[in-house]
């Protein structure tokens, strides 16, 4: 059997048993990274160039510094001030936590995010006896949304970041007013789904707001003096971010700084601290890089390339074609190894034509596709599970008719954005 024949064969393999779930999406990629290095398809001395660190290291030091500046109690902090300031209105309190969302999945991981609210935002719908489902359903849509809009809010914005050598203020600029005009959307969509449901009598309000100011986030704060370093240090790495590409710094390198600055500063036990590290994430995306790897080695991302730019008749064609793909195929598939497969055949197809818009067009379908379906993204599923814990039901469909209305008008406004700037 020759190399292409094994490449193709390991890397559906791998994709059929990430889809199927019964094995575990970082046990599938390591294995068929094995495969692909026993039988030699990948040299091993070409692994570091296939292996893309700057993700990884990006990912790693990321959640080095969330998982420190959980223990301080910083994040409940923000859910309590988020629902006090909705003054009892649950459509605020839908639309307020909706917004803080988007805004912290843009800076951290949407999958952390999500870990970090869903149960404060429970606990508050519990003391304001409402419906969960909406304010659930609208915290994904939001974490996906807003993980969109910068380098570090979502993995695929990472590893097309690293790839391709773009930067953080050129994913802002590029993808931040994407966004805002789809938050714009998206919020005005769930008030007129969720309006009529979430309406409270003037009684009932009343109560809720005593119950809400009677919470107090002060108490939230389980060590102050932690809670100020990690504010500090997370504002230190966004500035660095923003300015990375002027100090000559990769994005990974500003993460490994801020997480090294906070274990250094807390002085908290970082045994503790690196047992909470997603480590089947990282070795997910290792094992993944080598499978699509052999792909390019072999040389059949060229050939598909080539293929495509054969039928592509303009950069706004491939656009289209590409945010549309990649939207619905991660309403099926996991975004993670969706981008790393299109990522080598967009490269290639740069020796042809102007890639710089298709990298936004791959940002803005791969992250806005996980809204179509309950297993569309990460964050989707984290939050259902959170959910199914606590007794609370979100089906399949009854996801999937309102998240497949969101993904088809959101990724169509974004896709217009991106239109009027590089296209018509």
């Amino acid at each position: 059997m020759n190399a292409e024949l094994i490449a193709i064969a390991v890397f559906i393999i791998t994709y059929a048993l990430i889809i199927d779930e019964r094995i575990h999406r970082a046990v599938a990629a390591m294995a068929g990274a094995a495969i692909i290095l026993c039988a030699q398809i990948v040299p091993w001395e070409k692994v570091p160039e296939y292996l893309d660190l700057g993700t990884i290291f990006l990912l790693m030091g990321m959640m080095i510094i969330v998982n420190t500046a959980r223990k301080s109690g910083l994040f409940e902090f923000i859910a309590i001030r988020t629902a006090k300031r909705a003054g009892g209105s649950p459509m605020r309190v839908l639309i307020l936590f909706s917004l803080v969302t988007a805004v912290v999945s843009a800076f951290l991981d949407n999958v952390t995010t999500v870990l970090l609210l869903t149960p404060m935002l429970l606990y508050i719908t519990k003391l304001m006896k409402l419906n969960p489902v909406p304010f659930l359903v609208s915290e994904i849509f939001a974490s996906n949304v807003g993980g969109t809009a910068t380098l570090i809010g979502d993995p695929p914005n990472i590893m097309i970041a690293s790839a391709a050598g773009l930067t953080f203020n050129e994913f802002l600029l590029n993808m931040g007013p994407v966004v805002i005009v789809d938050m714009a959307i998206m919020l005005v969509m769930l008030s007129l789904i969720y309006g009529r449901t979430l309406k409270v009598n003037p009684a009932e309000q009343e109560t809720i707001v005593r119950t809400i100011d009677a919470l107090d986030e002060r108490a939230a704060i389980k060590d102050r003096s932690l809670f100020m370093k990690s504010v500090v240090t997370i504002l230190l790495v966004v500035f660095l971010f923003f300015i990375h590409d002027k100090l000559g710094l990769e994005p990974a390198v500003v993460a490994l700084t801020g997480a090294a600055i906070l274990l250094l500063w807390s002085r908290e036990p970082p045994e503790e601290i690196l047992e909470k590290i997603e480590w089947p994430a990282l070795f997910f995306f290792g094992g993944l890089f080598i499978v699509v790897g052999a792909l390019v080695e072999t040389g059949l991302i060229s050939q598909l390339a080539s293929f495509v730019v054969g039928h592509v008749d303009s950069t706004e064609e491939a656009m289209f074609i590409i945010t549309w793909f990649a939207a619905f195929a991660s309403a099926i598939v996991d975004n993670i190894p969706l981008t790393a497969t299109l990522i080598p055949l967009i490269s290639e197809m740069g020796q042809t034509m102007d890639v710089y818009p298709l990298w936004w067009a791959l940002s803005l379908g791969a992250c806005l596709g996980g809204n179509g379906t309950a297993i569309g993204a990460s964050a989707n599923v984290v939050v259902i599970g959170i959910a199914e814990r606590e007794g609370i039901s979100i089906t399949f469909m009854q996801f999937l008719k309102i998240g497949m209305l969101v993904l088809v008008v959101t990724v169509a406004a974004g896709l217009g954005v991106l239109l009027l700037k590089y296209g018509w």
